[in-house]
């Protein structure tokens, strides 16, 4: 059985990631790509659809032991976890390399005190657990192969089958170290080279450190800054350059619910987001990567820009349903691509401006193309921005004129004024500064409710919503602007949880909604930061920084963010980790240490 989602921890090598649990099971592990076939399902079944624990032995009526102690090797994505037993202590640290050739997952025991039998069972299952591959010996290497697909097992330990499970029993005393590693490799190639496990860990050590060091941010919250940009690094797909919003399928936002969605691509506003987190904190490289990716992506043709991708700009993502998966705590159905992929979703072009923008103000070296692309997705949003879309939560129910919506088009039309008044681009500005003005005035007439003093979620809706919050941290609407302070208050009344979290907007339990869909879900933890950012801004710092030390004491041990936080049931959901929420957790730091509004 799964574990609960806090009880994941992260490792990957920045083209796909595990998940390994408390217990010391990875449960979840798609090869070569983050958006592959998983050959470690169990997260979202049984033990049936793959996994691999490696940890003390136990009974086999009993559940398997968890970890004492686990934590990050310093600032890096190596996990050491450590179990306390009757006959000593042992620890197994777990890792990805960054990739020099074949992906791998490498998992080394390590005897700490006493003598402590351990067990490894590996059940590979390929095609998200309905494919059992053959498992046979080559040069004394064994390997499973499915179709395209071979997985390499190489340990020292000795190994044996069993009911189409790969086991090793072995006993550890202090100073030995015994490897496990799997990598994947084609079928039809020659196999990969026998791993090296102790070089690839001193080496994945390495990476991490130099990386941190590039890191610009040394206020107070450092480290729950370092931990989520170590996490938004680990989404990031490094050949490509793309950023995937969470390295999961079909975690549940509302258990049981059918809520669950593929988040396995690069939505371009998580994205734009989290290049916009990586500039303010030091990180070049990766916002140039993921401007190339989306000039690759978006080509010649802005008139038909998707809201999402796939990691290497592939286009088509059709979403279908894996019906021999029960789900993560019976969260059907299983999904895997993503039918959201073609919705009009106007925000977007606001969010690519902006990050395009922020780009630009932060140094990084000029594309005549991205400001090229830029010009385009204005000419496009003079057309077409007073139409209605689904939003950007992606509403599976009828289009509508989304107040977020037409913000954010506003914006793109702002930056994009600010770049041709720079001297860096040339376009018809006083066309556009009237076109700015005409989306502003028509926001503040049919998006404003006088009588409640708040904006809503679409022109002519009483409903509220959490994305409005944005406004004046767009710039929308300064602060201070009287509509400003009571939308705040009116989305802290009508959308806070018993705890204070924020609902993104009102679900309606059983029946269909504004979204499209039945059940409910939990507070949305990027809203939950917004506000924190919100009151900040006007003023209420002491409130802001009590919410945001309120909201990290939701992250799990390890300082991971699932997409939702569930006040009924006190957990985590939705896919993990998120994008989404780390990076609003970095910005918010930011504007606190900022403001001095920080505690200790």
């Amino acid at each position: 059985m799964a574990g609960r989602i806090e009880d994941y921890a992260l490792i990957g090598d920045m083209q796909t990631a595990a998940l390994v649990c408390r217990d010391g099971t990875v449960d979840w592990l798609c090869l070569p790509r983050f958006d592959s076939h998983a050959i470690f399902a169990g997260l979202l079944g049984t033990e049936e659809h793959g996994f691999w624990r490696l940890g003390p032995a136990h009974a086999a009526d009993s559940q398997p032991p968890t970890a004492a102690r686990r934590t990050y090797r310093g600032d890096s994505l190596i996990l050491e976890s450590e179990w306390d037993t009757p006959r000593g202590t042992v620890r197994v640290t777990d890792f990805m390399p960054p990739r020099d050739g074949a992906p791998q997952l490498i998992r080394i025991v390590e005897g700490v005190t006493g003598r402590v039998p351990m067990r490894s069972v590996l059940r590979m299952r390929f095609s998200y657990g309905r494919v059992v591959p053959w498992v046979h010996k080559h040069d004394g290497r064994t390997v499973a192969v499915a179709g395209p697909d071979s997985v390499w097992f190489d340990t020292s330990a000795e190994t044996y089958g069993k009911s189409l499970t790969t086991y090793a029993d072995f006993t550890v005393a202090p100073g030995d170290r015994i490897a496990f590693t799997i990598s994947w490799e084609p079928s039809h190639k020659q196999p990969p080279a026998l791993p090296e496990p102790e070089q690839s860990l001193q080496a994945t050590e390495d990476f991490w450190r130099e990386w941190v060091e590039q890191c610009t941010y040394h206020g107070p919250y450092r480290e729950a800054v370092i931990r989520s940009l170590i996490t938004l690094k680990a989404l990031t797909y490094a050949p490509t350059g793309g950023i995937v919003a969470a390295p999961t399928t079909s975690l549940p936002e509302d258990i049981a619910g059918v809520r669950n969605w593929d988040y396995r691509y690069t939505w371009l506003r998580d994205a734009a987001i989290t290049l916009s987190s990586l500039l303010r904190t030091g990180y070049r490289e990766e916002a140039r990567a993921w401007r190339e990716w989306l000039l690759r992506a978006v080509a010649g043709d802005p008139e038909n820009l998707q809201i999402m991708y796939g990691i290497a700009g592939e286009r088509e993502l059709g979403e279908a349903e894996l019906d021999w998966l029960p789900g993560y705590e019976n969260s059907a159905p299983v999904r895997v691509g993503n039918g959201a992929a073609h919705q009009l979703q106007l925000d977007v072009y606001g969010e690519v401006t902006e990050a395009l923008h922020l780009a630009h103000m932060t140094g990084l070296a000029r594309n005549d193309y991205a400001s090229l692309l830029q010009l385009k997705l204005i000419r496009y949003l003079e057309d077409h921005w007073d139409e209605p879309d689904e939003g950007i939560w992606e509403v599976r129910g009828p289009r509508r004129h989304f107040v977020h919506s037409k913000v954010m088009a506003w914006v793109a039309v702002d930056r994009t004024i600010k770049l041709i008044e720079s001297g860096d681009a040339d376009g018809p500005l006083e066309r556009w500064k009237e076109l700015r003005d005409d989306i502003h005035r028509d926001v503040c007439e049919k998006g404003y409710d006088k009588e409640r003093n708040t904006f809503t979620q679409s022109y002519g809706s009483q409903e509220l919503d959490a994305s409005l919050l944005l406004i004046p941290q767009m710039g929308f609407l300064p602060p201070d602007d009287k509509r400003v302070i009571g939308t705040i208050e009116a989305i802290q009344r009508e959308l806070s949880t018993s705890d204070g979290f924020i609902l993104r907007y009102p679900t309606s339990g059983g029946e269909e909604g504004v979204d499209g869909l039945p059940g409910d879900e939990g507070a949305f933890l990027a809203c939950s930061f917004w506000m924190a950012d919100d009151l900040a801004m006007i003023g209420r710092v002491d409130e802001a920084r009590k919410l945001f030390e309120k909201l990290l004491a939701l992250r799990n041990d390890l300082g991971l963010l699932a997409e939702e936080w569930d006040p009924r049931l006190k957990r985590q959901v939705g896919n993990f980790p998120q994008a989404f929420s780390h990076v609003p957790l970095i910005d918010t730091a930011l504007r606190l240490t900022a403001s001095g509004a920080y505690g200790g």
